[in-house]
C-alpha cells in the first residue's frame, strides 16, 4: 500500500482529505512502524552474495560431494537430478539411487559421508533415524512461490536441441558445481537476471544458425 501526502495550494492532503493533527501523527507513527520493520528485516535476511561470490551455506544433512561425482567422474547431472529433462522441477535423487550404486563400491563404505549414508538406508545404531527414511535435503536454489521456472524447457532446448554440454547448460543457473562439495548459490536467480538472458540471441538447435529470444511476457514466469 502506497501513503503520500499532497502539497496543493499549501493545504496538507493525505488521501484527498485535510490532514488534521491526529491524522498526521497517526501517519507518523505508522509511517515509523514500517521503516522499522523493512529495517528488522534487512537485518535478519541471508545475502544473496559472499565475499567468496558464493551463496549462504546451507548444512546439509550429509555433505554430498558434487566435485567428486560431476567433476572427478563426469557424472550426468541428470543421472541424479531425473526430472530436468521432462519436468518442472529438477529433482533430488532418491534414497534408493545413492544405495544402489554404494553398496557396490567398498573402497569408500566405512567413510564418514557413506556410513552416515547407510544409516538412512539400514536405520542408525541409537534408533534416530529409521530405516528407509529418506535423507532431509535442504533446497539451495530456492525461488519466490510467485515465480515458475521450467528445467523442461530449458533442458530440451539447449543440452537436446543445441547439443551443449551439459554442465555448462545446468551451470548457467547453478554455476560451476562440478568444483563444489555442498552445492551453493553462485547466481542472483532475481528477475532482471533472467530477463537479462531472456534478451540474449540464443541458438534455436546445434546445427541451424536460426536464433530466438525468451519469452518477455509475464504470465510465463508468474502463473
Amino acid at each position: 500500500m502506497y501513503v503520500g501526502i499532497v502539497l496543493v495550494g499549501g493545504l496538507n492532503i493525505l488521501l484527498g482529505e485535510p490532514l488534521t493533527m491526529v491524522r498526521f501523527l497517526r501517519f507518523s507513527v505508522l509511517l515509523v512502524g514500517l521503516c522499522t520493520a523493512v529495517a528488522g528485516h534487512a537485518n535478519t535476511a541471508q545475502p544473496i552474495t559472499t565475499a567468496d561470490d558464493l551463496g549462504p551455506k546451507v548444512e546439509q544433512p550429509i555433505e554430498f560431494p558434487h566435485d567428486r561425482h560431476a567433476g572427478d567422474m563426469q557424472i550426468n547431472c541428470m543421472y541424479c537430478h531425473t526430472y530436468a529433462r521432462r519436468s518442472i522441477v529438477s529433482g533430488i535423487p532418491p534414497l534408493q539411487k545413492c544405495i544402489g550404486c554404494h553398496q557396490s563400491i567398498e573402497s569408500v563404505r566405512e567413510t564418514p559421508r557413506i556410513k552416515k549414508l547407510f544409516e538412512y538406508w539400514e536405520g542408525s545404531k541409537d534408533g534416530t533415524i529409521a530405516p528407509k527414511t529418506p535423507i532431509p535435503w535442504k533446497k539451495v536454489h530456492d525461488l519466490p512461490d510467485f515465480v515458475r521456472f521450467n528445467h523442461e524447457r530449458h533442458i530440451q532446448r539447449f543440452y537436446f536441441q543445441q547439443e551443449k554440454p551439459v554442465q555448462e547448460v545446468c551451470g548457467y543457473c547453478h554455476g560451476d558445481v562440478k568444483t563444489m562439495t555442498v552445492a551453493r548459490r553462485s547466481k542472483s536467480l532475481s528477475m532482471g537476471w533472467c530477463v537479462s538472458c531472456h534478451e540474449k540471441d540464443h541458438a534455436v538447435d546445434a546445427v541451424s544458425t536460426k536464433t530466438t529470444q525468451g519469452p518477455n511476457d509475464c504470465w510465463q514466469c508468474h502463473k
